[in-house]
């Protein structure tokens, strides 16, 4: 399920757990709130804070470590056919023939309907996202809804800490002095400002996307994937209304087999 720690992400990882433990010992040690209440026995601010930010270093280790959803053999039981009639077959366009026998041509595993092969990787992954250099790892079917709560994680822990940083800011009776006082918590709000903005945006287009029941790769390289580029502009084969997309994203845990989506859309339109 998860893979080796000492992989070639393992500097990546490294650097995000050392900037992260960096940036809250600054915000203890500088005259902020938190050291404030620390000071005075106040202490469930200054806990709630670490355990959030323990809580977002483990999902990082989680989403980075975990199984995107590799596809190491070909599963008779989840091929394409499965779940699909000879009927149904024949009423693909001859523009997806390619559906029929889709076979990656890196791995030389038949792929299911959505899996992609990441070059990063060198595997393809089921329900492919996109490949996060952030995480060092894919994002697919076993870990997307966990990279979305990890965003929502770190980006309490984000905006949390720039208000934090603000109310360590004081007075200074020249530029000069102020910016050897609080030069370095300076630095840190605009680096957690930066950031926060950063992952906002990501959080953002990844509900939007879940919310459409379509991924980064489907929504970037829509002309260029066979199933999906005899369809309209705004036709998606796997939308189900926003309430059915989101409860299948965080609620429905297993295997998709999204050809029987895909077919079964595909019906109703006839």
């Amino acid at each position: 399920m998860f893979k080796n720690v000492f992989g070639s992400g393992f500097l990546v990882r490294t650097a995000h757990v050392i900037l992260t433990w960096v940036i809250t010992l600054i915000l203890f040690l500088h005259d902020t709130e938190l050291r404030q209440q620390e000071e005075t026995g106040q202490l469930v601010q200054p806990v709630l804070f670490v355990l959030l930010v323990l809580g977002s270093v483990l999902l990082y280790f989680a989403v980075s470590l975990m199984d995107p959803g590799f596809i190491l053999s070909e599963d008779r039981d989840l091929q394409f056919t499965l779940g699909v009639t000879e009927e149904q077959q024949d009423m693909i366009p001859p523009t997806t023939k390619s559906l029929r026998q889709r076979r990656c041509g890196h791995c030389l595993l038949q792929q299911p309907m959505r899996s992609k092969h990441c070059q990063t990787c060198q595997h393809c992954v089921r329900r492919y996202d996109h490949h996060c250099p952030w995480i060092e790892n894919c994002v697919g079917e076993r870990n997307h809804r966990w990279f979305v709560l990890y965003l929502a994680v770190q980006l309490l822990v984000l905006l949390w800490g720039v208000r934090i940083a603000w109310t360590g800011f004081s007075a200074a009776p020249s530029w000069q002095q102020w910016l050897r006082s609080d030069g370095v918590l300076l630095a840190v709000a605009t680096l957690l400002a930066l950031l926060s903005l950063v992952v906002l945006l990501l959080l953002g287009s990844h509900l939007y996307l879940v919310s459409l029941n379509t991924t980064t790769w489907e929504f970037m390289a829509r002309h260029r994937i066979s199933y999906l580029k005899h369809c309209g502009a705004d036709e998606n084969p796997f939308d189900r209304g926003t309430f059915h997309n989101l409860w299948g994203f965080y609620c429905v845990w297993g295997t998709v087999v999204w050809e029987q989506v895909y077919f079964r859309e595909g019906s109703d339109q006839v």
